[in-house]
């Protein structure tokens, strides 16, 4: 039992105002927890959910953008209670993955053809059917032991439809959105066995939320939250805990980069896995245990960014959900599939790692481009005016319509954004993923009856830490509140 005498009484700093950050304080606050204080780096709540409104009164999610699954799903469950989910197909985001591909998406090759709808929906339904069978744990011995890259490849190859150039085309065009689900640079650095940890929740895949956006599910959490004990722009500078046993009142101290310091009972992390990538050795005092610095190494941590084009009128058909481009195959094509390449030579075509372009929910002038991986780090360097030039002369190439100037942009950089460094996690090959997100997720430190009171200073929260739902907001939300659940039963067991 803690030294304070009841939850009333303990003093809890979160680090991060996330969905694991605010489902935490929210959790807490309700839990009868009266001194709860969150750390926020940015200069606005929400962590890798930022709804913005840049171009209209309507808003843009420049971060996380569905619920995904609802059968068990509680950001589902909130959103529907709530009224804040969308109503209609109308109101979505396609981002065309094979597995939502429709006859509303225009598939053009690199010459201006379009490419013809039978092999698009042939090729497209193949390949969802062989990821669905790594997701479901139904890989055959031989396949088992490869990336998903090889397992994809060995698989389809063995299908009519490989022998084509325009269905090894699309095949081609099926694993480079694939990249953008999983936020890796390549298929052939994640692992095809352990995808089948991630539990895909029944119920539409892509929920699209209401005017709202996830800006109004924030709000709910924030509710219960009191504003004064949210601060932002207040990045930490180090986390120092175990110093009652230096005499200290307190366990765990939390300083500022600006100077300011924070006493606790207890210290909620829920950074993303990028910042504790870069900061793991020089946050914490003392050090982290080594499985939790391996766990931390050897997650993926990938990039996906969206390049948004608003136009003041639109020049794509009315039944037109987006513009996908298929690339020529051939050597150059796989490098951008494989990204293992040595050398620069792949920076000159940063751009043939962007998929397409989607239509946007509520924006019927903007398109929405993704673009994944070390390509999309790159182009983060970029101007915006010559990321917008070669989108534009990229739908110009490949449709052939005629496509005015753009009249504004928004790009994400979430690779460059110091408190982020990246999008959601994924298992790389070799790994064991549910070892490193369970070594992640343990708190300090480590259990060990001769501690006594001091058990529970440091606990870890966000998606990286989820076994089943990593990479997804109700992930992040769930382990915040496995946290303050840890700690209220800390207190009341």
């Amino acid at each position: 039992m803690s030294s304070c005498s009841g939850p009333e009484d303990a003093k809890v700093v979160i680090i991060g105002s996330g969905f694991a950050g605010l489902a935490a304080a929210s959790a807490l606050v309700k839990g009868g927890f009266k001194n709860v204080l969150v750390l926020e780096a940015k200069d606005r709540v929400g962590g890798r959910v930022n709804t913005t409104k840049p171009f209209t009164e309507n808003i843009i999610e420049v971060g996380a953008n569905w619920i995904h699954g609802q059968k068990g799903n509680p950001l589902f469950k909130m959103a529907k209670e709530k009224n804040l989910l969308s109503e209609g197909p109308s109101a979505s985001i396609n981002m065309c993955l094979p597995r939502s591909v429709s006859s509303r998406d225009y598939f053009f090759k690199e010459d201006g053809k379009p490419v013809p709808e039978k092999i698009v929906d042939q090729v497209s339904s193949r390949f969802s059917k062989l990821t669905d069978k790594a997701f479901d744990d139904k890989l055959s011995p031989k396949h088992k032991d490869l990336t998903l890259g090889a397992y994809l490849d060995d698989a389809f190859g063995a299908s009519p439809l490989a022998a084509t150039e325009d269905g090894q085309q699309v095949f081609e065009w099926c694993k480079r959105t694939e990249c953008t689900d999983e936020a890796c640079s390549s298929l052939y650095e994640v692992s095809a066995s352990q995808i089948s940890n991630y539990t895909a929740l029944e119920g539409g895949f892509f929920n699209t939320l209401g005017p709202g956006g996830y800006r109004a599910i924030l709000d709910v959490l924030l509710k219960d939250v009191p504003s004064e004990a949210i601060k932002c722009s207040a990045p930490v500078k180090s986390i120092r805990w175990d110093l009652a046993k230096e005499g200290q009142r307190y366990p765990v101290q939390v300083v500022c980069e600006n100077g300011q310091s924070f006493e606790a009972d207890h210290v909620i992390v829920t950074v993303s896995l990028g910042v504790l990538k870069e900061q793991a050795t020089s946050l914490f005092e003392p050090g982290l245990p080594q499985n939790k610095l391996n766990a931390i190494k050897n997650l993926g941590f990938g990039v996906v960014d969206k390049i948004f084009l608003y136009f003041e009128k639109s020049f794509w058909p009315d039944n037109c959900a987006g513009v996908q481009m298929v690339w020529k195959e051939g050597p150059e094509n796989k490098d951008v599939n494989k990204a293992l390449s040595e050398g620069d030579a792949w920076k000159k075509t940063w751009f043939k790692k962007i998929t397409g372009f989607d239509t946007v929910a509520r924006h019927p002038t903007a398109l929405c481009g993704w673009i994944t991986g070390r390509e999309a780090l790159y182009m983060e360097k970029l101007q915006d005016s010559e990321i917008g030039d070669t989108c534009l002369r990229l739908l110009r190439s490949f449709t052939g319509w005629s496509v005015p100037a753009v009249s504004k942009m928004l790009i994400s950089r979430w690779g460059s954004d110091s408190h982020v460094r990246g999008s959601y996690t994924f298992v790389p090959d070799g790994v064991d993923g549910v070892a490193a997100h369970k070594a992640l997720a343990s708190p300090l430190p480590p259990k060990d009856k001769s501690r006594g009171k001091r058990q529970l200073q440091v606990l870890f929260a966000g998606e990286a830490t989820h076994v089943n739902f990593y990479t997804t907001t109700h992930g992040a939300y769930l382990t915040g509140i496995r946290e303050a659940e840890r700690l209220i039963n800390y207190y009341t067991n």
